[in-house]
């Protein structure tokens, strides 16, 4: 039940960006409102760190999975480096889908919710936990991309 809620939020954040292909790559780095570097792309650039960090680095203990572009010195890498090219808006895409597709793995694959990691921040928490917050974390940025989305070129209620 988890595992599918978390995917309905996943294909959400897909559905959000959907027709901005091509010609329309630039979109998905408009920026919301200054001084906000929010944008679509920086969505999926962030929600990629956040699989990255809970699934690869604190459940699966691969200390080497860290963010591919926020840091301790630049924390809003992600949003921040968002670049309206294809190349950027490609890499960011692929990095996303293999770090849902390892989550997706890892968890399919684990023998129960109670599979835990050790989180510097957290502590302790289990793959139940990390799946719960996945949810909310994806639900709460699907909120600001309904808005983006419409700032881009009014669409709503996709």
């Amino acid at each position: 039940m988890l595992a599918g809620f978390l995917a309905d939020q996943r294909a959400t954040l897909v559905l959000k960006c959907a027709g901005l292909e091509g010609a329309r790559e630039g979109e998905l780095a408009r920026r919301s409102v200054e001084p906000s570097t929010l944008s679509l792309l920086g969505l999926v650039r962030h929600l990629t760190d956040v699989e990255r960090r809970w699934f690869r680095k604190v459940l699966a203990g691969q200390d080497d999975a860290g963010p591919l572009w926020s840091s301790a010195e630049d924390p809003d890498g992600d949003f921040d480096g968002a670049a309206p090219d294809a190349a950027s808006v490609a890499t960011a895409w692929e990095a996303w889908r293999e770090a849902v597709d390892f989550a997706e793995r890892f968890a399919a694959g684990a023998p129960d919710l109670d599979v835990s990691g050790h989180d510097d921040w957290r502590g302790t928490v289990s793959l139940r936990w990390v799946l719960v917050h996945m949810i909310e974390e994806y639900a709460r940025h699907n909120g600001h991309a309904d808005l983006l989305r419409e700032r881009i070129d009014g669409t709503r209620g996709i």
